[in-house]
């Protein structure tokens, strides 16, 4: 454990769970005035395949033991690892997110070990210059913009007609998930960052687990052909669409639109009104066009930063 000045760093245990949510609670409201990353979404985190509570996670607490600030690292890509962390606002500005950090780039280094050009990157809050300056300092720069979005549904959702031709159903077996890997695979490349990966892989992170939701899942079949599909999960009270691809040559025809539509009926049915998603302010497909169509709105910004693990790459850089 580091001491900190009347703070010490700690691994997480499950213990922290609602503590650490209470901080993403505090920053949340301080940045976005509202609470977008609860105590489902962490719980979500922490029941991802092959992240460990114990090496992955740390939390800090003050001479009460209260938790004030919470930090992860995961690998999230081949060659990535991927971090983000929040101090309380109470507590800002007394060390608390540079020694986090220390911890998160230490963790990402053993992650990454042996790992040819990998990569470490930090998301924070957009407009957090505090945050900017620290990332800055330790040779991160800023990569892209993201946003998350947010609708509120009715208790009761016509899900309305699909594009002529298209049909639209919930994932009806596992044997539809590699055709599924697919779609997604093909409609995500031309997407930043996007690495293919195999499908053990994928199904591994997206289709395993206590938060496999497959009744939620959507797919667009145009007779026998998947040309679309939807993800979905539902984390606490809230329902996160965590992956949605159209196949390049079925854009343009209102598939993925109706993939959402009937999503957000699978989730009113369920009763889950509160819905979420990640997506790049950048995304070349007009992503976010589509999900303000469809009545989502931008309810919080968050920046991602980068830079090589490998200093000797870093100094070339410079």
């Amino acid at each position: 454990m580091d001491l900190l000045d009347g703070y010490e760093l700690q691994a997480a245990s499950w213990d922290d769970l609602e503590p650490a949510a209470t901080v993403l609670a505090a920053d949340d409201l301080d940045d976005a005035g509202q609470v977008v990353l609860d105590t489902g979404f962490l719980r979500g985190q922490w029941e991802r395949f092959g992240f460990d509570l114990t090496t992955d996670a740390w939390v800090a607490v003050d001479t009460t033991e209260t938790v004030v600030g919470y930090a992860q690292v995961t690998r999230d890509e081949t060659d990535v690892a991927a971090s983000w962390g929040v101090v309380h606002p109470a507590h800002r500005g007394r060390g608390i997110g540079s020694a986090l950090l220390g911890r998160i780039e230490a963790r990402a280094s053993e992650l990454m070990a042996g790992v040819r050009g990998a990569r470490f990157r930090h998301a924070v809050n957009a407009g957090d210059d505090a945050a900017a300056a620290m990332l800055r300092s330790r040779g991160l720069r800023l990569v892209r913009h993201f946003w998350h979005m947010s609708v509120e549904l009715s208790p009761h959702i016509d899900a309305g007609p699909a594009p002529a031709g298209i049909a639209v159903r919930p994932l009806g077996s596992q044997d539809d998930l590699r055709e599924v890997h697919a779609v997604l695979d093909e409609a995500f490349a031309d997407h930043w960052g996007h690495q293919s990966e195999p499908f053990e892989h994928w199904a591994q992170d997206w289709a395993q687990g206590p938060d496999y939701n497959p009744w939620l899942w959507r797919l667009a079949w145009e007779d026998e052909r998947l040309v679309g599909a939807l993800a979905a999960a539902v984390l606490g009270d809230r329902g996160w669409v965590t992956l949605l691809g159209v196949r390049e040559d079925s854009r343009g025809r209102g598939i993925a639109a109706a993939l959402l539509r009937d999503a957000f009926a699978g989730f009113a049915a369920h009763g889950t009104r509160t819905i979420l998603l990640a997506v790049d302010a950048a995304n070349p497909t007009g992503a976010t066009a589509l999900y303000e169509r469809v009545g989502m709105e931008v309810v919080k910004r968050f920046d991602l930063w980068e830079r090589p693990l490998d200093r000797s790459a870093l100094s070339r850089l410079s």
